[in-house]
């Protein structure tokens, strides 16, 4: 279902599930989404859904409606876009089409792979990697018992196909549980990214950089860059400096001015 989700200067106030062919946006109290400030007209906008599509139209507003920055008078809605009326903003967002369309929240602060950025990233995940484990001991070879020479030879485990991992191999042990991150305040507030990656690199560079790394014993974040030195990335309102922190469920994550919670499962 689609909805439009209402926020000032980042931070959310409403949300509202698009379930009615007609919504009036303005300041007055008729209004299906009232915006009571004076940079808003009474009757400024109005969202119409026809099946799987919504349109969106100026009602000859003082100020104008803006979709994304641009000055409209009709347009189609689509997944991610930002409407701005007055000094508030009004995010679109369509969950039937966000996994087919581009995310806006991962084009604006996911970092690519194999960029500059992303590289110091990985070697900065990969400096917090935790040594290997020490070889065991060799044991002492067994005396030979003459009378179990004639028995039948021991059983053996057969060695796994080439390719495969065994149960003691690399990758054994309890699988992780899967992750993703909300985001909590801004206009991409309520999107999703599942951490599906070995590493993933967020942020904006120049602001603030950090890596989420996918270990075998949890996922932790660390920091990778700032605009500023001691500029850190926090969790659960504290900052996590130049070492790397493990991760919970339920924690909240501000990264580059974006406030995102961590859940797992």
């Amino acid at each position: 279902m689609a909805r439009l989700i209402l926020s000032l200067d980042g931070s959310v106030m409403a949300e509202y599930n698009m379930n009615k062919e007609r919504y009036t946006v303005g300041r007055l109290p008729d209004n299906d989404i009232r915006i009571d400030n004076p940079a808003v007209s009474g009757h400024h906008s109005l969202v119409i859904n026809i099946l799987n599509d919504s349109f969106l139209e100026d009602l000859n507003s003082t100020n104008g409606t803006y979709v994304n920055g641009k000055l409209i008078k009709k347009h189609a809605l689509q997944h991610g876009d930002v409407v701005t009326v007055g000094h508030h903003q009004l995010r679109f967002v369509d969950t039937q089409s966000s996994d087919s369309e581009p995310d806006e929240f991962e084009k604006t602060m996911v970092i690519t792979p194999g960029s500059a950025v992303a590289a110091v990233a990985a070697k900065k995940a990969s400096a917090m990697s935790p040594p290997p484990p020490p070889a065991p001991t060799p044991k002492a070879a067994p005396t030979p018992n003459p009378a179990a020479s004639s028995a039948a030879p021991p059983l053996t485990r057969p060695m796994p196909p080439p390719g495969s991992t065994s149960a003691t191999g690399e990758h054994a042990g309890i699988a992780l549980p899967k992750a993703k991150l909300q985001v909590l305040s801004g206009a991409f507030a309520g999107r999703e990214l599942e951490l599906n990656k070995a590493l993933t690199t967020l942020g904006r560079p120049g602001v603030q950089v950090a890596a989420i790394t996918r270990r075998a014993d949890g996922y932790f974040i660390v920091h990778v860059d700032s605009g500023k030195p001691g500029d850190y990335p926090s969790v659960n309102g504290t900052a996590i400096g130049e070492q790397a922190r493990k991760l919970a469920d339920n924690d909240v994550i501000l990264l580059a001015g974006v406030k995102m919670g961590f859940f797992e499962g």
